[in-house]
């Protein structure tokens, strides 16, 4: 049975759901943006991740995050082309923050956390290699990704697999119905809007919130990525850095600012966030303080958040008429980390979708 799929949104959930529901079964699939690759705004999130592998889920919530490490890892080693790479991380954790609960990603600085053993590598931090304001952390090699080259990557593997792609802006999640590159209506609609899900028709989703975060690109490197637990220039402020593969710069963040819409870089903020990474990381500006610290831009993306967590399910109602759509959207700031395994259970709810047809012999297909 071939399927005619939509997708909706070219950020990284929509192009990894497209490519891999292109590599599963007997689809034509057409991914239909606003934004693409490329492009720039702060609600098309996915250009301005930094983007990394640091877990940030619970581990009763932790599929998506451990389903995707297996893939990104082997993109890292085999696949030069996607603009992944491996890179030491350090997960700094203050005592101030765990006394007062503040931390924007608490899951990540727990003791003892689920994803050691994700990593072979992985082991806690001794004093003596703590900067100062650091009581304890842990370190292992994760991944850093080039999101200017991953994207267009990603485009190109879909391409290579048949995806068509069209520029497009909907009002309602029914348009898409009629919007398949063969002028077919769609059997199956993949939500991946983002923050595009708050207005979107059909789907109205009142949980989703942006995460204001604003991030200075920056030529000098940094020897590994951090994160810290948190600042003490505020609870929606933080700090981390993570060198991009092949010379796509340094990320230097940042702030975790709920509900904030401002799409404009704060000068004030660009500065604050290169002062606590230099006194944190002095090494990079190579001990010469934050003067030596040379910008390439600033910016800002608007996280897609959801107040009741990621949501990847099946729908029958949005559109009706038989029409199966899948959402997967509300990552916040996990959209790459979490890419693959969100797209593995869209396939896998879309396959179900068409494993209950049965063809008219009453023999099930594998599309």
């Amino acid at each position: 049975m071939s399927v005619n799929i939509v997708v909706l949104g070219a950020g990284v959930s929509g192009l990894t759901s497209a490519l891999k529901l292109a590599q599963h079964g007997d689809s034509s699939i057409t991914v239909v943006a606003r934004d693409m690759p490329g492009d720039y705004s702060p609600n098309y999130a996915s250009p301005w991740a930094g983007a990394n592998f640091q877990p940030f889920s619970p581990e009763d919530q932790c599929r998506w995050e451990e389903r995707s490490w297996p893939e990104m890892s082997r993109l890292a080693a085999h696949v030069p082309e996607a603009g992944i790479h491996f890179q030491l991380s350090h997960v700094y954790r203050r005592e101030k923050d765990a006394q007062s609960g503040v931390s924007s990603f608490d899951s990540m600085f727990i003791q003892n956390p689920w994803y050691s053993r994700l990593f072979p590598d992985f082991r806690e931090l001794s004093p003596d290699e703590l900067p100062p304001g650091v009581t304890s952390g842990c370190q292992f090699t994760g991944i850093c990704i080039n999101t200017a080259l991953y994207l267009p990557w990603l485009v190109g593997q879909c391409r290579k697999a048949g995806v068509v792609f069209r520029r497009g802006a909907v009002t309602h999640v029914k348009q898409l119905q009629s919007m398949h590159h063969t002028g077919e209506p769609a059997d199956v609609i993949i939500n991946t809007s983002g923050l595009g899900a708050k207005t979107l028709g059909g789907v109205e989703d009142g949980d989703m919130i942006p995460i204001r975060g604003q991030i200075v690109l920056v030529e000098n490197e940094c020897p590994t990525m951090y994160n810290v637990s948190g600042t003490d220039d505020g609870d929606d402020e933080v700090s981390y850095a993570m060198t991009r593969a092949i010379g796509g710069g340094t990320v230097l963040g940042g702030t975790y600012q709920k509900g904030n819409w401002d799409p404009n870089p704060d000068p004030q903020m660009t500065e604050r966030i290169i002062r606590r990474c230099v006194a944190l990381r002095p090494d990079i500006a190579n001990g010469k303080g934050a003067s030596d610290v040379r910008i390439i831009r600033s910016g800002v993306g608007l996280r897609p958040y959801r107040k009741s967590g990621v949501r990847v399910e099946a729908d029958m109602k949005a559109v009706g008429n038989g029409t199966l759509v899948v959402h997967n959207y509300g990552h916040a700031g996990w959209g790459y980390q979490g890419s693959y395994g969100c797209a593995e259970h869209v396939v896998e709810l879309v396959d179900s979708f068409v494993q209950s047809k049965a063809t008219p012999q009453g023999v099930r297909s594998r599309w």
